[in-house]
């Protein structure tokens, strides 16, 4: 399982494969399970389907690691256009993006700029916006950028990740801005030193989290989406909200689109509050190969077909 996640994350980077595996028709098709299709309208069709089970959602338009500060104006062009789309349309449908895709390896100064003008217009339009943690090596970076985002503008969350060691510190040093926090596992190949390597320590770390952030939700009425599809895991953090008395309408789950739907729904109907998490764009190939990755199983899947071509 171990090799097979590491050989998914590092096609992940590889500009070969990317180039290629990304014209075979069986892989196309297949990352149609969890991504509906590469333009915003697919995105917000498959949204008016899941808002008819009471079930919103957050869009990313796939893209990262841009080269030219002309590429971040353009993509920061299009998630203001997105918000203006949203709101005449009046969805409900959050967005979040990568700091990278808007400059973060170019300038922080311009990345900011980009950032507060979408901010801006979601908070106009009553929205909010989601920052997506990236690897390691930018965790320190997002957190300054975070820190400081927060205090200007309050609709603004972050993605934090249960893997790595550091995590809790993270969360205990930035509680008192209230911040807003999706929690996921963790997709990226990481150094053993500072992220655990196996999926018993990750899961038991994110429980850790979790009831720490349960407690916070409580006492302090901070957001926290818990993203994870691990069934398991959901019934803890909702085991744990029971005992402190904390309701259920209270708690956030966050789960990708086309993965567990029918649990999706039954989260829902129970009175939890349950947001699909839709990706989109035709730069989609290395965050497939992540999705992948956290999902080992389908090494077999992918090589097989791979070969069959």
């Amino acid at each position: 399982m171990g090799a097979g996640r590491s050989l998914l994350l590092w096609g992940s980077k590889n500009n070969w494969m990317r180039n290629h595996v990304t014209n075979f028709t069986f892989v196309r098709h297949a990352v149609k399970k969890f991504m509906p299709g590469e333009t915003a309208t697919d995105a917000i069709n498959a949204t008016r389907e899941l808002l008819k089970k009471k079930i919103p959602t957050t869009f990313t338009h796939l893209g990262e690691n841009i080269k030219d500060l002309s590429e971040a104006e353009t993509a920061a062009k299009h998630y203001l256009e997105l918000i203006n789309r949203i709101n005449n349309e009046k969805l409900d449908i959050e967005v979040s993006l990568k700091l990278t895709q808007i400059g973060f390896d170019l300038s922080f100064g311009k990345t900011l700029e980009f950032f507060k003008q979408i901010t801006k217009r979601a908070k106009e339009c009553n929205n909010n916006v989601f920052i997506d943690i990236e690897d390691s090596s930018y965790v320190d970076k997002t957190l300054e950028f975070y820190k400081n985002i927060k205090e200007e503008y309050d609709n603004v969350g972050l993605c934090l990740q249960a893997y790595l060691y550091r995590t809790m510190n993270d969360l205990k040093d930035m509680i008192e801005i209230n911040p807003w926090i999706r929690l996921v596992k963790g997709a990226y190949k990481e150094p053993e030193n500072i992220a655990f390597k196996k999926k018993k320590n990750v899961d038991e770390n994110f429980f850790e989290l979790s009831k720490y952030l349960v407690r916070q939700i409580q006492e302090r009425g901070i957001r926290v989406a818990f993203g994870t599809h691990d069934l398991r895991l959901q019934q803890q953090i909702r085991n744990e909200a029971s005992v402190i008395g904390l309701p259920k309408e209270k708690l956030e789950f966050q789960m990708l689109y086309g993965i567990k739907t029918a649990e999706q729904f039954k989260l829902a109907e129970e009175g939890y509050n349950i947001r699909t998490l839709i990706s989109y764009g035709e730069f989609w190939y290395p965050w497939y190969m992540r999705r992948l990755a956290e999902r080992p199983a389908n090494v077999w899947f992918v090589a097989k077909n791979i070969f069959r071509n």
